[in-house]
């Protein structure tokens, strides 16, 4: 029993805690001919480290794009981790930021020691 205990705690752990979070956000990215595609996209979940949106620019795993709080009008690099089709014109995209970035988001985070409660 306690093997599949530690599988799940290694499976759970994560680098920072994630938040559901709906916000608008752009994207973009360098096209073929040197130009930039933007487009408005919208966060499902959040963390210090990335996140995922959804968005109709499709993109591959490994690639760069630049995502601009419109709020803010901070912008951070990430790479695409992940990119899934929800729907014909919708993709559904993990990222990570090139380095963590908890200020971000517009919310705030709980400090890196601490540690919710086994139950």
């Amino acid at each position: 029993m306690r093997a599949a205990s530690d599988a799940t705690t290694t499976v759970n752990q994560r680098r920072s805690e994630r938040v559901m979070l709906r916000i608008r956000i752009m994207v973009s990215k360098d096209a073929m001919d040197g130009q930039i595609i933007r487009e408005e996209a919208f966060t499902k979940v959040v963390n210090a480290h990335g996140g995922l949106l959804t968005t109709q620019m499709e993109v591959t795993a490994g690639e760069k794009v630049v995502l601009t709080n419109p709020k803010t009008n901070v912008s951070q690099q990430c790479h695409v981790l992940r990119c899934e089709p929800t729907n014909p014109r919708e993709y559904s995209v993990s990222f990570e930021f090139a380095e963590p970035c908890p200020n971000f988001w517009p919310i705030v985070f709980p400090p890196e020691n601490w540690h919710a409660p086994e139950l």
